[in-house]
């Protein structure tokens, strides 16, 4: 093996560490938004965030000046929306209540700030679907949690008011 090719290589590996360094933590946080886990407990979005970011070194080379933090995160999204079917419980993260592919949308739309019409291509679905189900989600999240409407929450009893019904 020739020196260059062995400068090229270590060259390659520099590069890829700096952009892991910089760029794993908001992969990983987006991943765990996806899968709907917690933060502290997040096994699904660790595989995903390594096997979108092994798909991303592999293309390292063919990259030409493309922004590798994009190629990582289409590859992560890519990869949950066709893994998302085998996977349907959620562990209780911030966006648990919507379906897989809601919180796709809502991630790349709301938190990656994909536009609109990537963001169809990326799920191949038309402009107006996402639109729609980004408003669906959204109107989703907003919604008090479902068993929580008939709920009524009452201040708890003071001194004073125990003295006075006792």
């Amino acid at each position: 093996m020739s020196k260059r090719r062995t400068g090229s290589r270590c060259r390659r590996a520099r590069e890829f560490e700096a952009f892991v360094a910089g760029a794993a933590g908001r992969l990983l946080h987006t991943a765990t938004l996806l899968t709907a886990e917690t933060p502290q407990n997040n096994p699904y979005a660790q595989r995903l965030l390594a096997h979108a970011l092994a798909h991303t070194y592999a293309g390292w080379d063919r990259l030409r000046g493309e922004d590798p933090y994009s190629r990582a995160r289409d590859e992560l999204a890519f990869r949950f929306e066709h893994g998302a079917w085998r996977r349907r419980r959620t562990r209780g993260g911030v966006l648990d209540r919507l379906t897989p592919r809601e919180r796709t949308i809502v991630v790349l739309r709301l938190y990656e700030g994909v536009a609109e019409e990537q963001t169809a291509a990326m799920t191949g679905l038309p402009a107006e679907r996402v639109r729609t189900h980004l408003h669906r989600a959204v109107a989703a999240l907003c919604a008090p949690p479902p068993g929580a409407a008939g709920r009524e929450r009452r201040p708890a009893p003071t001194k004073r008011t125990a003295e006075a019904s006792g």
